[in-house]
């Protein structure tokens, strides 16, 4: 493909299919001093912040904010003016992680802790590219940013919402997503916290925390996983059965050294596929030696069905077969001599 693709634009549209919103406004008296988040959505949020100081912006990160819960991200006193918030979703969710984003890039590292001055290339100092939202202040001792979904919950349905989500993350079934502890999420809880032989009285926040460990720990025994073991970053699809036929789904955007979880069911024992395209100073390159075809497109895609892909106003392209998965789990590595040039693409 000629035209090389939007790290900016595929961020996008993770926060569209996400379905959730950013609002802000100014917080009540009796809210804590300092810029707070609130986390109105069914999802464990982890934010960085990004303030200017002198001609730089300074970007720290993560502040972890459960479902119905406000925290506090930056101390007063605030300054009157624009700051910049990006949020993701917990990697304990199912569904690949989510973000809360914006048009401002600044770097982050994504393994943990940091603080930083954003440098002009992140991938130099190790860090990655992500896209802010701008926050407007407007009091220098206090003030609200909410994060919701569009299901409205408030704080204290969110955290109910968020309980049941993580059960279903654990892969203890509650039931539907409403926001409500019903009769049969009270008895997913009690069977969770009998399984890990857990107090009865354990409080809802301790409860979210132990569901995520929980999760986390789940979902790296199962799924597909796609690693970037080049210098370059990486733009990955897949191809797979889907019941009696077939589907083709991308594109995922790996910096150089990360992996992604794409797929985070258990595998069915069968070979599954994937492509990949590489952005590199002298040109594109794409995944060699791919002879399974499948459809693509250049956004963001999600296919049923890998024939007659022109016909369909799609492109076809050469998929690799992978190993078959072992006990519903399957890492594939992307290696730097994994891939050749595009046809288009002439080396510099």
């Amino acid at each position: 493909m000629a035209q090389a693709r939007s790290f900016q634009t595929l961020i996008g549209l993770s926060l569209f299919l996400l379905l959730a919103v950013l609002c802000v406004g100014r917080a009540h008296a009796q809210d804590a001093e300092g810029w707070s988040v609130c986390n109105e959505t069914s999802r464990i949020a982890e934010l960085s912040t990004g303030r200017q100081v002198g001609n730089d912006v300074v970007v720290e990160g993560w502040t972890r904010v459960r479902p119905g819960e406000c925290r506090v991200v930056l101390q007063a006193p605030l300054r009157e003016g624009i700051y910049f918030l990006y949020g993701r979703t917990s990697r304990a969710h199912r569904g690949g992680v989510k973000s809360w984003t914006g048009d401002y890039e600044f770097c982050v590292d994504s393994q943990g802790t940091f603080s930083v001055e954003t440098p002009p290339d992140c991938a130099a100092m190790g860090l990655e590219a992500r896209g802010f939202q701008p926050v407007t202040i407007e009091d220098r001792t206090s003030w609200t940013t909410t994060l919701r979904e569009t299901q409205q919950w408030n704080q204290q349905n969110a955290m109910a919402a968020g309980i049941q989500r993580l059960l279903d993350d654990a892969g203890i079934e509650s039931g539907a997503i409403d926001g409500y502890i019903g009769r049969r999420t009270r008895s997913a809880i009690r069977t969770f916290l009998n399984d890990q032989d857990l107090p009865g009285d354990t409080t809802d926040t301790q409860l979210i925390d132990y569901l995520e460990q929980i999760a986390i720990e789940r979902a790296r025994s199962i799924g597909l996983t796609l690693c970037n073991r080049s210098n370059n970053r990486v733009w990955a699809a897949i191809g797979r059965r889907r019941g009696e036929g077939w589907e083709s789904r991308g594109w995922w955007s790996l910096a150089a050294g990360t992996c992604e979880r794409v797929v985070d069911q258990a595998l069915i024992e069968t070979s599954h596929f994937v492509y990949a395209e590489m952005d590199t100073p002298d040109g594109r390159k794409r995944i060699a030696d791919g002879n399974e075809i499948f459809c693509l497109s250049q956004s963001q895609f999600a296919i049923l069905g890998r024939e007659n892909c022109a016909a369909n106003f799609y492109e076809d392209a050469g998929f690799v077969e992978t190993e078959v998965p072992a006990d519903g789990l399957l890492i594939y590595e992307f290696f730097e001599r994994d891939f050749e040039f595009m046809e288009t693409e002439e080396p510099l």
